[in-house]
C-alpha cells in the first residue's frame, strides 16, 4: 500500500549542506520507490540576510562569521565534495558568498507553477557547481527556462518585487517554529529531521515514519 508523505524543506541555496541533504532526500525517496507517495514543499531560509549585491570572498566570510582559517575552509569544501559526490550532486569552485532573497522569490512563485523543486535543483547547480551569482536575476532566468518555466513570467517576478512579502512571512513563520539552522527537514508536519543527512538516514526516519502512519491507520 502507497503511503503518502509530505515533506516540508527549509532550505537556503547558499547553503553546501542543503544541496547535500535535498540530494540526499531524493536518493531516500527513489531507494523507497513506489511504497511512499512524497510531497515536496520548500521554504525559504537566508543565511545571508544582509548581505548586500556584491557579495563577499567565501574566504572573508567564513573567517569573520566563524573564525576559520584559509586551510580550515579548504578542509571542509573537500569534505563538502566528498559527501556531494555520494549523493550524486557535484560540487565546484565556490569563491564567493552572496544574497539569495530574489532567488528565494522566484522558487515561492515556481511553487505555484508546480516547478519548486526542479528549479531548487538547477539554482543549487548554477551556485554550488558553477559558481555562479544566484542574486543575477540573468542567472535566475536561465535556471528558471532550463526547468520548463516561462523565462518573461519569471522576469515580470523579479523585476516587480513579487512575492517579497510571501517569502519573509514563511521565513518568519519557521524562525518562530524555533528553525535556526537548515536543512531542515519536516515529515507529516510532526517529524524534524536536521542537517545534510545520509540517504540511508533519511530512508530509515522515512521507514520509521510510514510505518507509525499506517499502524495508526490500523482499525483495532
Amino acid at each position: 500500500m502507497t503511503q503518502s508523505l509530505r515533506i516540508d524543506f527549509v532550505s537556503d541555496i547558499a547553503c553546501p549542506w542543503c544541496a547535500i541533504g535535498l540530494s540526499s532526500l531524493q536518493l531516500a525517496l527513489q531507494r523507497l520507490g513506489d511504497g511512499v507517495d512524497a510531497e515536496i514543499v520548500l521554504h525559504p531560509f537566508e543565511l545571508n540576510p544582509d548581505m548586500g549585491p556584491e557579495g563577499q570572498a567565501i574566504v572573508d566570510y567564513l573567517g569573520r562569521k566563524y573564525g576559520r582559517t584559509p586551510a580550515q575552509i579548504a578542509e571542509t569544501q573537500a569534505m563538502i565534495r566528498e559527501r556531494g559526490a555520494g549523493v550524486g550532486f557535484t560540487f565546484g569552485e565556490r569563491a564567493f558568498v552572496y544574497n539569495t532573497f530574489d532567488a528565494h522569490r522566484l522558487l515561492h512563485w515556481a511553487g505555484l507553477e508546480g516547478r519548486q523543486v526542479p528549479l531548487k535543483l538547477a539554482l543549487l547547480r548554477a551556485y554550488h557547481t558553477h559558481g555562479k551569482d544566484p542574486s543575477n536575476h540573468a542567472v535566475l532566468l536561465e535556471a528558471a527556462a532550463s526547468v520548463g518555466l516561462d523565462a518573461d513570467a519569471a522576469r515580470r517576478v523579479l523585476e516587480s518585487g513579487q512575492y517579497a512579502d510571501d517569502v519573509r512571512a514563511e521565513e518568519r513563520e519557521y524562525q518562530q517554529l524555533g528553525i535556526q539552522s537548515v536543512p531542515s527537514v519536516i515529515f507529516n508536519n510532526r517529524y524534524l529531521v536536521t542537517g545534510g543527512q545520509p540517504a540511508e538516514a533519511f530512508e530509515q526516519a522515512i521507514r520509521e515514519i510510514v510505518a507509525e502512519a499506517q499502524q495508526a491507520g490500523t482499525p483495532r
